[in-house]
């Protein structure tokens, strides 16, 4: 048995659960994968972490809002992955737990399953958090002309920038305002909370939105966002939060198991109603 689990705040309704058990019945392995938020367990982060290292997992994914806060806890071989200094999968084993970010795998994955070959131009971005990082670095590797970032806390923007500055080729500009940021922009990317559930609303104002060509949105639940809801009726071509999901989660489940998984049949699998042992811990 293979025993797994994510961390967060805000993930009573991910998705991450069935893909894992559901890749697991896929590659003939008993796979268990359980949702962990700290403040129902009477934990902290910390403790939350400690419990899984201690209690037999062979790993755990990490999201919002820790993926940064993980990092120092970790043994972390990938250069790009230092760089991003964000991680969303811990693997356990004999020695220090090892980091890994497949956002920053998983978003470039999914980009080139949806746009072929298409450079992704000069970009936009709201949300210079951990996911925004993993995306940037992305960007950067798939050959992204400039990178316009605006978040609100101008301290993450500019640790991104300089980070983006130091170990990766792409111009960087922070913007005061996310419709600076969006002046010229082929590209939208929304790495912030809002349109999960539980934080309605869009970081990009709906009547500026004709002027680029593609929109991606970090948020998965819901898939159909606000914002991508305004990008596809101003004409835009539309990237969900949902493929990053499930390209980031196909990664780590091969850094969990050691298994590749068929990915036809897994996308097929996870359309289907969900079983009922996808609801228990």
């Amino acid at each position: 048995m293979i025993q797994l689990g994510l961390i967060g705040d805000n993930i009573r309704r991910s998705k991450s659960p069935l893909l894992h058990r559901l890749a697991g019945e896929l590659c003939g392995l008993d796979v268990r994968y359980e949702p962990l938020i700290p403040a129902d367990l009477g934990l902290d982060f910390d403790a939350a972490f400690a419990r899984c290292a201690e209690s037999g997992y062979r790993g755990i994914n990490v999201t919002y809002p820790y993926k940064e806060q993980v990092f120092a806890r970790l043994a972390v071989g990938d250069a790009q992955t230092r760089s991003v200094a964000a991680c969303n999968t811990v693997l356990f084993g004999e020695g220090a737990p090892q980091g890994f970010n497949t956002d920053c795998t998983g978003f470039a994955a999914a980009f080139r399953a949806n746009f072929g070959n298409s450079a992704p131009g000069r970009v936009a971005m709201a949300g210079a958090g951990g996911v925004g990082k993993a995306i940037a670095f992305a960007l950067a590797g798939l050959g992204a002309e400039e990178l316009a970032i605006f978040d609100p806390d101008r301290r993450k923007g500019e640790a991104l920038a300089a980070a983006l500055r130091q170990s990766a080729d792409l111009p960087v500009r922070l913007t005061p305002s996310v419709e600076e940021a969006m002046d010229g922009a082929a590209g939208l990317v929304n790495s912030t909370p809002l349109g999960m559930v539980g934080h309605p609303g869009s970081a990009f104002p709906t009547d500026t939105l004709k002027s680029a060509r593609w929109a991606f949105d970090a948020v998965y639940t819901p898939v159909e966002t606000e914002f991508l809801i305004s990008a596809r009726t101003a004409g835009l071509s539309i990237l969900s939060g949902y493929e990053l999901f499930f390209h980031q989660g196909v990664d780590a489940f091969r850094i969990f198991t050691g298994v590749e998984v068929d990915q036809p049949a897994l996308r097929a699998a996870l359309l289907r109603p969900e079983p009922a042992f996808a609801h228990s811990a």
